[in-house]
């Protein structure tokens, strides 16, 4: 099953601008399936094969020797050194679109693409399946408990994996191979355990002390491991907006999962009749919304800042989102049923910031939308950035 991904539309108007183009995201977010089913006629060499990771560690100068162009390169965060070699290779040749790498691993992937490769390298992420794409591919649950349950990677939709199979091979996967490197054994367990303690706080203000006590470590640590979640794309951290026109703003981020079937599975949530009645359905609505946002902010390789806004009262806009078109400002309720007191936050936060052109929209969790005299109202199913 080929599900068409709107990343492509970005990849391919650049193919003849860079001569490299890199693509990451989190393991298993279908990089690999995209980058083949778009570059059929571009040679293909991963590293995560033992065989071809010691030709390029130990021969890179026969490795692009062989592998001169017209080259999609996986996994390549496993031979760091390439790096360099194709800086030399790239400014010699001047071709376009020479070579695709991509990688999952994000510890120090950028940072060596921006050093040996600034200016010469077109950066895209790719993330699991946004709302759009499952509904454009017919794969979308009627319910969004369902589908927050069930999760957005594609192994779930390709090979019917049952979802509590795949994050739990998914979360012992990840700490095996991507964390195991950085911490000891003893240090594994406890990962693991505060891997579980975010997720309990995941659309909450954040507080590392607060985290770092319940699991036992230091707070200089907990951010440490708070920072490795967030550039092997588990979490992701909202920040605040903040303007001089209230000076009692919390200026705290928020803490999200990229994707609600894992924090779903860390919080022990399996079967939609779990969540009916539960009191962690409107926090896990708001994750799988905003989420939702951030990955199609990637897909389509837009410039829109999102933040949220506090004060200390308690007022809040869950989300704001800044981009070419002006200020949208977001109310995000899980209830199915429209009502005119969804608007009270919204219609607060613009007679307090004096703002005139603020876009006003409630994301709810029912079908139908509305056009109202103060705003929006849209189904979860169709908001569009």
């Amino acid at each position: 099953m080929i599900v068409e991904r709107t990343l492509q539309q970005a990849i391919r108007a650049f193919i003849t601008k860079y001569p490299v183009l890199a693509v990451t995201g989190p393991r298993q977010s279908g990089k690999t399936t995209m980058l083949r089913h778009l570059f059929d006629d571009y040679r293909y060499v991963s590293l995560e094969n033992p065989d071809n990771r010691d030709f390029a560690l130990n021969d890179p100068n026969g490795f692009f020797k062989q592998y001169d162009s017209r080259v999609i390169i996986d996994e390549i965060q496993q031979a760091p050194a390439l790096f360099s070699y194709m800086q030399t290779i790239v400014d010699e040749k001047k071709q376009m679109g020479q070579y695709i790498i991509s990688g999952s691993q994000n510890f120090l992937l950028l940072e060596r693409i921006t050093q040996s490769l600034a200016g010469r390298v077109a950066l895209f992420k790719l993330f699991p399946f946004d709302i759009e794409e499952l509904s454009n591919s017919g794969l979308l649950s009627e319910g969004y408990i369902e589908n927050m349950i069930r999760g957005f990677y594609p192994a779930i939709y390709d090979r019917e994996i049952p979802s509590k199979t795949f994050y739990d091979n998914y979360l012992q996967t990840y700490v095996q191979r991507d964390v195991s490197s950085l911490l000891s054994i003893k240090s594994l367990r406890l990962f693991r355990n505060f891997v579980g303690l975010c997720a309990a706080r995941a659309g909450q203000l954040l507080n590392l002390n607060d985290l770092a006590k319940n699991c036992g470590i230091s707070q200089p640590t907990a951010k440490a491991w708070l920072s490795t979640l967030e550039s092997s794309y588990i979490v992701f951290l909202l920040q605040p907006y903040f303007e001089n026109f209230s000076k009692r703003i919390i200026k705290s981020p928020k803490l999200y999962f990229y994707d609600t079937g894992l924090l779903a599975f860390l919080q022990k949530f399996n079967k939609p009749e779990q969540l009916i009645s539960h009191p962690a359905k409107g926090n896990l609505f708001e994750n799988m919304v905003i989420a939702d946002v951030v990955k199609k902010i990637s897909h389509n390789n837009a410039t829109t800042e999102v933040w949220f806004w506090r004060d200390s009262a308690g007022h809040e806009i869950d989300l704001l989102l800044d981009g070419d078109e002006g200020i949208r400002i977001c109310e995000i309720k899980a209830t199915q049923t429209i009502m005119s007191k969804m608007f009270k936050g919204l219609d607060y936060f613009q007679q307090l910031s004096g703002k005139t052109n603020l876009n006003k929209t409630v994301v709810y969790g029912g079908d139908a939308g509305q056009e109202r005299s103060n705003g929006t109202v849209v189904s979860w199913k169709r908001f569009m950035v």
